[in-house]
């Protein structure tokens, strides 16, 4: 999986933006001001995502290049090593789908309110 396709799939969802707030590789896709997507530019083999947290152990059991979330809360954030021989591109795209649901459907209704208008 490319770094095109996955900014491309990122920018794809609703009211997204993409910026650098942590450095200038590490770049973060954000809905309302929140994060759901991180990826370093310069290595593009791993993205970090938002998932949830009652299915992380199942999908660390079940994948071995899926970890918790490298730099981000164990109980909210995985990593997904893209290089792996065994990555699964199917569920790669429904954890990202995932991962900016849990995000928006957390935001406040001011805030989805000021996004849609």
């Amino acid at each position: 999986m490319t770094f095109d396709l996955i900014r491309s799939t990122a920018l794809q969802f609703p009211h997204v933006s993409e910026e650098f707030p942590f450095d200038e590789t590490t770049l973060v896709f954000k809905v309302g001001g929140k994060m759901f997507l991180l990826i370093d530019i310069d290595s593009q083999d791993a993205i970090t995502l938002k998932s949830n947290p009652d299915r992380i152990n199942e999908l660390l059991e079940s994948h071995d290049w899926i970890s918790r979330g490298f730099h981000m809360n164990k109980t909210h954030w995985i990593t997904l090593r893209l290089d792996s021989l065994h990555v699964d591109f199917t569920l790669v795209l429904k954890l990202m789908t995932d991962s900016y649901s849990i995000v928006y459907q957390g935001l406040t209704k001011k805030v989805k309110n000021a996004l849609e208008n």
